[in-house]
Order: structure tokens, then sequence, then C-alpha cells
């Protein structure tokens, strides 16, 4: 069987380069996403994610292929037990996440003409019927639209909290 992957093509008005410096400073990814990478951005290197006052190290968090202007694609992040809590999610859904496979995503970077770009995002090796599918289904269109919307205007939506769950909704495995 398969595994499923989410794909989100979204189109900028922006150029490469500040689409990439968007996907790689962290001053740029607090904004819009909440969450914080340090990395050199090298293929093989690896990234550490700071969230929620969290920092997640892992070896494990790794970029894959790094391109600039063109393409990045890393390892999908740690699920620590002081992630889930400060996501709300309840100790069996943090099991199963921990569960499953670790999984990949990746940004592709199409310039259209001097004005625009064509944001290609593929999360794949998910697991058929898991929790992280349905947790990253429910996230990454909130991101990239908070990305577009900072990239575009140089603000972010309202309740910029992007990718987070309500802290009064607790996530279950059911």
């Amino acid at each position: 069987m398969t595994r499923p992957s989410f794909v989100y093509v979204s189109y900028i008005k922006t150029t490469p380069e500040r689409l990439w410096q968007a996907l790689t400073e962290p001053a740029f990814t607090e904004r819009y996403w909440g969450m914080v990478f340090h990395s050199d951005w090298k293929t093989g290197s690896r990234y550490v994610l700071a969230q929620f006052g969290l920092t997640i190290v892992d070896d494990e968090q790794v970029v894959l292929e790094a391109e600039p202007y063109r393409r990045l694609s890393y390892t999908w992040h740690t699920v620590t037990p002081e992630w889930a809590e400060a996501l709300g999610l309840t100790d069996d859904a943090r099991g199963r996440l921990a569960a499953e496979p670790r999984s990949t995503v990746t940004f592709d970077i199409e310039p259209l003409d001097d004005e625009q770009v064509k944001l290609t995002v593929v999360h794949d090796g998910l697991e058929p019927d898991g929790l992280m599918a349905s947790l990253i289904s429910n996230g990454w269109p909130r991101v990239l639209s908070n990305l577009k919307t900072l990239l575009e205007t140089g603000e972010t939506l309202p309740d910029s909290s992007a990718g987070r769950t309500p802290a009064h909704r607790r996530v279950t495995s059911s």
C-alpha cells in the first residue's frame, strides 16, 4: 500500500529569492508559522526547531535537498512529549504519532515571471489513516495561506497561530 501525500499548490506574488528567505530565515518562519528553524540549509545538515518555547533537537531532523530558490526538502520534525503537550495532544495521540514513520516535506519553487512564483508543497511518507496526516491536512493550508499573505502584504492573517491547534481543544487519536 502506498503512503498518502498532502499536496498544496499556491501562486504567490513574490520572487524565488524572497520565498526562499521566507522558508529558511527564522524571523520569517516565526511570523507566519509560529516555528523557528535553525540550520545552514545544506543537504545532509541537521535542523533544530523551536516552537511553544521549546527546542526540538533530533539527529533525524535532516535537510534532504537544498537548492536555493528552487527546492527545499527535509524530514518532518520529531514529536516530543513536551511539543505534544503544548499542542494539546493526549498521551494516546502522542503515542500514535511516535509510532508513525517519519515523513518528509518538500517545497518546489517555480518562477513564473518577474512578479510571481508557483509554490508546490508535498508532505509525503505519511501513514495511511495516520494521525499526522490528519494534523497536517488541517495545518498546512493555514500555514501556507499565512505565508502567501505575509509575502504579498507584509502582514500575517488575523490569529496567526498558523498550524497550532487551539489550546482549549485536546487532540485525541479517535
